[in-house]
């Protein structure tokens, strides 16, 4: 079974239809079906971060072509290359977005390989 199929399955456990989930998101259905169909490979970040944000989901994983759990770490090392000469207190929920994109492109760099 692919990614996109279970991905779709626990779409449909957790929601009524696709259409109730990507309005949940605020995801155009459209974009929602595309990326069942073409792969979430293929798809924006953010639309990517914004599907395994409410489903609880690791990005990574989802990027590797599995759907696992989301484990809550709160703790990023290096948030950008300038980070240190900015005093900005982040909030949980932008933490963990910029954890997500972390590993989004850790593991785009994995397919390539």
């Amino acid at each position: 079974m692919s990614v996109e199929s279970e991905l779709k399955n626990l779409i449909l456990n957790k929601y009524k239809s696709l259409r109730e989930f990507a309005i949940k998101i605020d995801m155009p259905y459209s974009t929602m079906d595309t990326i069942l169909k073409r792969g979430v490979d293929k798809a924006n970040i953010n639309n990517i971060i914004k599907i395994c944000k409410e489903l609880n989901i690791d990005t990574e994983s989802l990027g590797e072509g599995r759907i696992e759990c989301k484990q809550h770490e709160r703790h990023v090392n290096t948030i950008a290359a300038h980070k240190d000469e900015i005093d900005v207190d982040w909030t949980e929920e932008e933490l963990e977005d910029i954890e997500n994109f972390k590993k989004y492109v850790l593991s785009k760099r994995k397919n390539r390989e």
